[in-house]
């Protein structure tokens, strides 16, 4: 890790013994476990007393990490399915409500992002419905039907989210700051509800990640990106403190600047796509 990663990021460690107990005897769902965040807290909680579940679309990586698990004294099973597809999040609840499965702890992982310029995604109408599909129809509707039984064990609802939904609108990134900030304000809308009822409910607002969803953009090979290590580990610490939100520190400061400077600033973000 450089000097400035680790100045923008500053090291969380989270007490192993403090996370196993806060999952034992609980069923831990995670979407978008396949690789990257969702893989490495999968791995993570491999504790004897802990139930996980995961969802992604690569069913050779789901096996991996549940074998993984499997091997380590957990308990795991996986779904293949892509949430974009409305009969997966379906089959899936299916599956869920057949075998009287009951959730502790939904971890809505799973997210696509696309950077391109409008007008490049003017005979691209599917870049707004996927991206919507997948970042906020699809938790919705897990959550939906996950509630009464979060409610009833006072469960968790952690949202990985993005930086993005705290800025300022930014040019290149309007299909994926739309979907995330959609289930974003949906959140936030049903938050007192839920933290009535007894369900804790957390925002992980997470900068650029180095994993597989920013590979396709080599720009971001030069910004002193966040380890997912790091990001597996903030949500770790959101698992054991149910109260615990997190923003990078330096958003504060980022975004009044964006609108001080958001007319050069918006300029540059355009040039520099091309």
């Amino acid at each position: 890790m450089s000097f400035l990663q680790s100045l923008l990021y500053p090291k969380i460690k989270v007490s192993d013994n403090k996370l196993e107990d806060a999952l034992s005897k609980k069923t831990v769902l995670i979407s978008g476990a396949s690789f990257g965040i969702g893989r490495l807290l999968a791995e993570k909680i491999a504790f004897p007393n802990t139930k996980v579940i995961i969802l992604g679309r690569t069913e050779e990586q789901l096996k991996e990490v549940c074998q993984i698990i499997n091997d380590r004294g957990g308990s795991a099973r996986y779904f293949v399915g892509d949430l974009r597809d409305k009969k997966t999040t379906k089959d899936f609840l299916d599956l869920i409500k057949n075998e009287n499965i009951s959730v502790d702890i939904f971890v809505n992982n799973a997210g696509k992002s696309i950077r391109r310029s409008v007008y490049e995604s003017v005979d691209r109408f599917h870049d707004f419905t996927r991206t919507m599909d997948l970042n906020y129809y699809a938790p919705v509707e897990l959550v939906l039907s996950l509630l009464p039984g979060l409610s009833e064990k006072k469960g968790q609802i952690i949202n990985i989210s993005s930086i993005i939904v705290l800025l300022p609108s930014i040019p290149l990134w309007s299909a994926y700051q739309a979907s995330k900030g959609a289930f974003h304000i949906w959140f936030k809308s049903i938050k007192p509800e839920l933290n009535l009822k007894g369900v804790a409910t957390n925002n992980i607002y997470l900068p650029l990640v180095n994993t597989r969803m920013i590979a396709p953009t080599k720009k971001f090979n030069k910004l002193p990106t966040m380890n997912p290590e790091h990001a597996m580990q903030i949500i770790s610490n959101s698992i054991v403190k149910r109260n615990y939100n997190y923003k990078p520190w330096w958003t504060v400061i980022i975004k009044p600047l964006i609108f001080l400077f958001q007319k050069p600033f918006f300029k540059a973000t355009i040039m520099n796509s091309k």
